[in-house]
């Protein structure tokens, strides 16, 4: 069984910075692609950045040069650092991973998508 636990979620001011967390456990092959989506009240969920296993990053071109993402696959973590943050960026955040549970996952290149619980950050004064 895989889990998501996102950390870092909080009320932080216009134009401050804010740090999330997301760390996998559980058992799995390998983790591809990592990244963070949002969902603001009212609208759709949408994503925000995006990581692959060599570093290659992307992002939603309202937080480009704001936010940046990163993980670490030897603690199978994934970071996304938020500066000079806006109200408009008020949501919650959750973390995604794309994985091959087993090896035969990995031969038939079948991934499986797994959600974090989601934290809430405000952009607030």
């Amino acid at each position: 069984q895989v889990q998501l636990v996102e950390s870092g979620g909080g009320l932080v001011q216009p134009g401050g910075s804010l740090r999330l967390s997301c760390v996998a456990s559980g058992t799995f092959f390998h983790i591809n692609t990592m990244a963070w989506y949002r969902q603001a009240p009212e609208k759709q969920r949408e994503l925000v950045a995006t990581v692959d296993t060599a570093g290659h990053t992307n992002y939603q071109d309202s937080v480009k040069g704001r936010f940046t993402i990163s993980r670490d696959n030897a603690k199978n973590t994934v970071s996304l650092q938020m500066n000079s943050s806006k109200p408009e960026d008020t949501a919650v955040y959750y973390c995604n991973a794309k994985l091959y549970r087993y090896y035969n996952d990995y031969v038939r290149e079948a991934e499986y998508d797994y959600w974090g619980q989601g934290t809430q950050v405000t952009v607030s004064s």
